[in-house]
């Protein structure tokens, strides 16, 4: 059985920096592109990042670019979002999800995944 389990999310200043992890069981991340999403109350969730197989290539969204950093550690199965500089827009409940069929500059929507882990929730605030 497959299953994507998120951790490391919190309640966080503003600027301030979390970690979140995406571990994998029943998977081989190594051998899958993974992305992450996240969904704030009321919204559409979105795409935030993916991180391919090959290469190790990595795309953001606009909004994170520059802020957040994916990475993958293969011996522990786990792919990582390193989130700095939050901001209270960031607040949401995060997930991974994989495998992403494409990961590209656009990444891909969340109806091309079939593979989520629970979430983790973020909030940024003061």
């Amino acid at each position: 059985q497959v299953r994507l389990a998120e951790s490391g999310g919190g309640l966080v200043q503003p600027g301030g920096s979390l970690r979140l992890s995406c571990t994998g069981s029943g998977i081989r991340l190594e051998h899958n592109a993974v992305g992450w999403f996240r969904q704030a109350p009321g919204k559409e969730r979105e795409g935030v990042s993916c991180i391919r197989v090959v290469e190790g290539r990595t795309y953001y969204s606009d909004s994170v670019r520059g802020r957040f950093t994916i990475s993958r550690d293969n011996a522990k199965n786990t792919v990582y979002l390193q989130m700095d500089s939050l901001k209270s827009e960031d607040t949401a409940v995060y997930y991974c999800a994989a495998p992403s069929p494409v990961c590209g500059d656009n990444l891909d929507p969340p109806r091309w995944f079939d593979k989520w882990g629970q979430g983790t929730q973020v909030t940024v605030s003061t």
